[in-house]
């Protein structure tokens, strides 16, 4: 219920008899009248008469729907903006978002007044790369059948025609087969050399005719390609068989063989004759029998031979040269061969350690005799300081000796490992234990897996206190393990109210000065933000939000929850705060009537003026002229 414009129509009045104070009246009116136009702008009455074309910037679109003030802020109608960027800049409106595409364009290139959601959009004034909008949620990213490369969009595509790409393998990420399929691309052609072999193997991006070729991976016969057409065949003066080339041949020597006797026809003389093949050799065991009395085709070192007809002693043939002699690995004795071996099997030995000098590693050392397994303890020692010839398995151990990790024999299996409660850890044994005493172990948080609570769990160490902060949060979250306070602290895992701790006690609590209320912290503060607040009033009896600049304490003016209001009789309508604000004169019922403050005491309702008394016939209808969102109460 402002007052400027009746004083205005006052003082005009007083004019009209007192012409010796024109000139300064006029510019008292003056000021009146530009004060209340600046309240009626302020307030947000549009001003039909103004032709917002002579400004240079068109009302247009949705501007036309705009009230004066949502531009004009403070009645400051000079120096507008005239760019869209000039009130769209996130904090007179709506500005560009973070996630906008990048450009370096106007808002006008692309977008227009009437529909912001409408728009123009060209590649050409985008500033980022492909991907930037191409992800897949913005816009269409890469599709799943998309060549996987590590290339970007725009190495092979253009904007201005996507299907027409440049394409170069060197950004290629997965094999060639992943397109050349016969599919996608030309793929393996049907008379391709039978191969496993992945395309890259033999064959580069660089030059496809050119490859590299393995014999390994070919899965064919080798007549399939050494026939004499694709690729040389049997020469004419080969050995007479029926085997297969691969029968006797590898791929990586061709020269060495594979010989098999059994595709042989004839006597062993006919080809071993000295000259096609190696024959009898100079230093034979003298013997009038035939090759194959005594050997075979399929090993011909191991020969059946009859040490009976045999004459001497062993040494006369097993001197190194006629036959195989005492081995230089051999254990060091001045036995003859038959003190310990016999001719049927010469393998099965009489012996006995007690007859044996040195150390045991002289003879098991892996070549003479079986030596240290490759799954043994890794030490230093030697076999005798902890083994006995009486009895191997029944050893003297001492860990000072040991040279690997605990874990190498502590494994579970060889002998007892960590233990299924134990802490989880990426630590070795020895990083916290000693051999000398297990039990007491020096502790490091820094190799501990799992989460603070499987150990502080109040049973296997300390847990959390009952006077902690009510959290869902792990310790872990807050705590560090080089220094437990003071803490990182997020309110986002609290799951108690703020005055848990906000009492005062266990941390700040409400101020002496503060509003009067029943209501906890948290119904009008965040966690995020203490200010600005973010109460709003849910009650049936709370006229709405105001317009103008109402702060809480001209409601509240005792900083109560309380309200006490100035006309009490007429809460809670309009009326209870606004009663002594209320004109009659301009709230004409009909005739010279006016209506009471009681009748009109919801300023929001209906205010029509009757014909007459009978109050049937309305002549104007007025309703909700006064609304709580309104700029101003007129």
């Amino acid at each position: 219920m402002g007052t400027a414009l009746p004083i205005a129509k006052r003082l005009q009045e007083w004019v009209r008899g007192s012409a010796r104070l024109v000139p300064v009246l006029l510019l008292v009116l003056t000021a009146l009248a530009f004060a209340d136009v600046s309240a009626a702008q302020t307030r947000g009455r549009p001003q039909a008469s103004f032709d917002h074309d002579r400004t240079g910037f068109s009302l247009t679109g949705a501007h036309r729907r705009l009230n004066c003030t949502e531009c004009h802020a403070n009645g400051v109608f000079t120096d507008a903006p005239n760019t869209c960027a000039g009130c769209h800049n996130g904090s007179r409106a709506m500005g560009r978002s973070a996630t906008h595409v990048p450009t370096t364009q106007q808002c006008g290139a692309c977008h227009g007044t009437e529909n912001y959601r409408l728009i123009r959009f060209e590649h050409s004034e985008a500033i980022g790369t492909c991907v930037s909008c191409h992800d897949g949620r913005r816009a269409g990213g890469k599709p799943a059948n998309h060549p996987q490369t590590s290339n970007d969009c725009e190495s092979c595509h253009t904007t201005g025609i996507w299907t027409s790409a440049r394409f170069d393998h060197s950004g290629v990420t997965a094999a060639c087969a992943s397109c050349h399929n016969g599919r996608d691309a030309s793929g393996k052609p049907a008379n391709h050399v039978p191969s496993s072999n992945t395309c890259e193997d033999c064959h580069t991006t660089a030059t496809w005719a050119n490859a590299r070729f393995d014999h390994a991976s070919a899965t064919g016969t080798c007549v399939s390609c050494h026939n004499g057409t694709s690729a040389t065949g049997r020469s004419p003066s080969h050995l007479s068989t029926t085997t297969s080339c691969e029968s006797c041949h590898v791929t990586t020597n061709w020269t060495t063989v594979h010989f098999d006797h059994t595709a042989a026809t004839g006597t062993c003389a006919s080809c071993h004759n000295g000259t096609r093949a190696p024959g009898k050799p100079a230093n034979h065991i003298p013997s009038s029998t035939t090759c194959d009395d005594c050997h075979t085709t399929t090993t011909w070192a191991n020969a059946r031979f009859d040490h009976a007809s045999a004459t001497g002693t062993c040494a006369s043939c097993h001197n190194g040269t006629t036959a195989t002699g005492k081995p230089a690995t051999h254990l060091p004795t001045t036995n003859a061969c038959d003190d310990c071996h016999v001719t049927t099997n010469w393998t099965t030995v009489r012996f006995d350690h007690a007859g044996v000098t040195g150390t045991c590693v002289s003879c098991h050392n892996g070549t003479t005799a079986a030596g240290r397994s490759a799954n043994h303890l890794p030490t230093t020692t030697t076999c005798d300081d902890c083994h006995v010839t009486t009895n191997w398995t029944t050893v003297h151990f001492d860990h000072a000796s040991a040279v690997g990790t605990c874990f190498s024999c502590h494994d579970g299996t060889r002998v007892a490992g960590k233990p299924a409660n134990h802490m989880a850890t990426s630590n070795t044994c020895d990083d916290c234990h000693v051999t000398t005493s297990w039990t007491n172990v020096r502790f490091d948080h820094n190799g501990v897996t799992g989460s603070c609570a499987s150990c502080h769990n109040g049973t296997t160490a300390t847990g959390k206190t009952p006077t902690h902060i009510q959290t869902s949060a792990d310790c872990g979250d807050c705590h560090s393990t080089l220094a437990w306070t003071p803490a990182r602290f997020d309110h986002a895992s609290i799951t108690g109210s703020c005055a848990t701790c906000h009492n005062g006690s266990s941390a700040t609590g409400r101020p002496t000065n503060h509003f009067t209320t029943s209501l906890g912290c948290e119904d009008c503060h965040l966690t995020t933000a203490w200010t600005p607040i973010v109460f709003r009033h849910t009650s049936p009896d709370y006229p709405g939000d105001h317009r103008s600049s109402v702060t809480c304490v001209m409601c509240h003016r005792s900083n109560a929850q309380t309200i006490a209001w100035p006309n009490a009789a007429y809460a809670p309508d309009c009326a209870a705060c606004h009663a002594n604000n209320y004109r009659s004169d301009p709230h004409t019922k009909y005739g010279n009537v006016r209506y009471t403050v009681s009748e009109l005491r919801d300023c929001a309702g209906a205010c029509h003026i009757y014909s007459d008394s009978s109050m049937t016939t309305i002549l104007t209808r007025r309703n909700s002229h006064h609304r709580a969102s309104d700029g101003g109460f007129d």
